[in-house]
């Protein structure tokens, strides 16, 4: 059977690092010898993986950004590459990938190198010329992206399109969860409950894009609740200040029981200006929640406006307000088939089918 490493640069959590994690583990769970190459420092991610089959290896002194061209972590990355002899390297991360390009002259026997392109920003010329032109194989995981990418140019013969994947067993419905996280997160009767699950980036998350069309709601008997890395921070409690919506903001900063606090919301709220596939929205629709999003990047090819839930356009906020109204409106009727026609799409995304298609990209590669 194949070995596997999957590299991955950094620390914190985020949809990267989430299906880093799931795909390395699910891999081992297949049968794949997967290994995981990350920093010295990445405790998080060695404490989600205990207890899985997969093998661990430490390569990378994070020091921000710039570590990537720190040649002790380049060296140390070379020699996990030469005495473990793995058949793929999968790069997770663009930085990642720099990683893995660094290496690569380096080693005499060179693994099929695949590198996963998350995002539906295009690579610049440099990325593509002296980057992407040595990956076997570039997975973009929304085949909406993958396309685009393939009109653009970027190596359309390597291009191949894998979602990514989310975990059914733990994101479905539960209602029997709905009051006991209202009341935990102080929501009063008669109050709405919105989220957003998200690192606190409103350049790219569009956070304040979701607090502008808040602010355009004739009723202000909600709450908002933001979830992810800084959330809970000054920057963030400054820009509800910024808003007015102090008072109707609520920042819980990284949680570990996403799945458990969605079960109580009334709506999932979503502003992103660039994603190639959105597990978070995936997740919300997998417990059953009416989302509002905006049709970043791979979003469109899941939400359907109307159908499953409803979008729009990027920036949009006075749109999200009309949308969030409509959501709020809809008969108890059409909001119970939104809602299963969102769980059955999410269906479709399980982390199994992920790993799967990964499984069968090693063959073609073999």
């Amino acid at each position: 059977m194949f070995r596997v490493l999957n590299v991955i640069d950094g620390i914190g959590w985020c949809g990267t690092k989430e299906q880093t994690y799931l795909i390395s583990k699910y891999l081992a769970e297949k049968g794949i010898e997967s290994h995981i190459a990350l920093s010295f420092q990445y405790e998080l991610m060695v404490e989600k993986l205990k207890g899985s089959k997969v093998k661990i290896h430490y390569f990378e002194d994070y020091k921000g950004g710039l570590s990537r061209f720190n040649p002790l972590n380049i060296l140390r990355l070379k020699k996990i590459v030469e005495e473990n002899d793995y058949d793929f390297i999968i790069a997770h991360s663009s930085h990642a990938f720099d990683y893995v390009r660094f290496l690569y002259p380096l080693l005499k026997k060179k693994p099929k190198i695949i590198a996963v392109r998350r995002s539906n920003f295009f690579p610049n010329f440099f990325s593509r010329k002296f980057k992407f032109s040595i990956a076997d194989r570039i997975v973009v995981t929304s085949c909406k992206v993958a396309e685009e990418f393939k009109k653009k140019g970027l190596f359309p013969e390597k291009i191949r399109c894998i979602s990514s994947g989310i975990e059914l067993s733990r994101f479905f419905p539960r209602p029997e969860l709905r009051e006991e996280v209202r009341r935990e997160l102080g929501i009063k009767e008669g109050e709405y409950f919105f989220i957003n699950v998200a690192n606190w980036q409103p350049w790219r998350k569009g956070q304040e894009i979701i607090l502008k069309a808040l602010q355009r709601l004739p009723f202000k008997n909600f709450k908002m609740v933001f979830v992810g890395h800084d959330t809970d921070s000054e920057e963030a409690k400054k820009t509800f200040r910024k808003y007015g919506l102090e008072d109707r903001c609520i920042g819980l900063g990284f949680r570990k029981d996403v799945d458990r606090l969605l079960q109580g919301a009334d709506l999932f709220l979503f502003a992103s200006y660039a994603e190639g596939f959105a597990g978070a929205v995936v997740q919300a629709m997998a417990t059953g929640k009416v989302v509002v999003s905006t049709a970043a990047g791979g979003i469109p090819e899941y939400l359907k406006d109307g159908i499953n839930g409803f979008l729009v356009e990027l920036g949009d906020y006075e749109g999200m307000a009309k949308k969030i109204e409509e959501a709020l409106s809809l008969s108890p009727e059409k909001r119970e088939e939104i809602s299963q026609r969102a769980i059955e799409t999410a269906r479709r995304y399980s982390i199994e089918n992920t790993v799967n298609k990964y499984i069968e990209l090693f063959k073609e590669l073999s």
